[in-house]
C-alpha cells in the first residue's frame, strides 16, 4: 500500500467512525460539551498514530482505546469537577460502551439494508416522515391521506423494519 493510499484509507476509517467514536466518548463523559472536546482531540491522536494502525485490525477498538486515553487525561485535566467516577467505574464503562458502539454500528447496518428492502411507497414514508421538519401531519397533507392513517402505516413499516433488523441480525451472530 502506498503512503497515499494508506493516508487516504485513514481518512475514510477516521470519518467513518466519527458518529461511533462520539457516542463512545460520551457515554464516558456525560457532557457533550466535554465529549465534542475529547473528540477532537482524539482525532488529533488518531492521525498522529495512524502509522501505528494495522490494516486488518478493528479500527474501532483502537480508535476507542485510544480515545480512552483522552478521557482519562481530559478527566486528570479537569479533576476538579464535581461529578467524578472513579477508575473502576470508568473502566467498566468503557468496557460497556465500546460492545454498545458494535452493536449501534451493527444495527445501522441492518436497518440500511432493510430500508433497501422496502417498497418505494414504504421508503418514501418512511424518508417523508422522518426528513428534519418531518411530521405525520405533514405526511398526511402531503399525500392526501388524514393523520390516522400515516400514523397506521407508520407502525406497519416501523414493524416491519424491526422485524427485519432483528432476523438480519441473527443470521449475522450466526455466520
Amino acid at each position: 500500500m502506498t503512503d497515499s493510499q494508506r493516508t487516504e484509507a485513514i481518512v475514510q476509517l477516521l470519518t467513518e467512525h466519527q458518529q461511533k467514536l462520539y457516542v463512545y466518548i460520551l457515554s464516558l463523559l456525560g457532557n457533550p460539551t466535554d465529549a465534542d472536546e475529547v473528540l477532537q482531540n482524539t482525532n488529533l491522536v488518531l492521525w498522529r498514530k495512524a502509522a501505528d494502525f494495522h490494516f486488518g485490525t478493528c479500527f474501532s477498538a483502537w480508535a476507542c482505546r485510544l480515545a480512552y486515553y483522552e478521557v482519562l487525561a481530559f478527566r486528570k485535566q479537569r479533576g476538579r469537577s464535581r461529578l467524578n467516577f472513579n477508575q473502576e467505574l470508568l473502566d467498566t464503562l468503557a468496557e460497556e460502551a465500546v460492545d454498545r458502539v458494535e452493536g449501534f454500528e451493527a444495527r445501522r447496518r441492518a436497518l440500511a439494508k432493510c430500508l433497501e428492502k422496502l417498497s418505494d411507497r414504504d421508503r418514501d414514508l418512511i424518508v417523508r416522515r422522518y426528513q428534519e421538519g418531518g411530521s405525520a401531519a405533514a405526511v398526511a397533507a402531503e399525500i392526501g391521506r388524514t393523520v390516522p392513517a400515516v400514523y397506521q402505516a407508520l407502525h406497519r413499516v416501523r414493524v416491519g423494519l424491526l422485524e427485519c433488523i432483528r432476523r438480519t441480525l441473527a443470521v449475522e451472530e450466526r455466520t
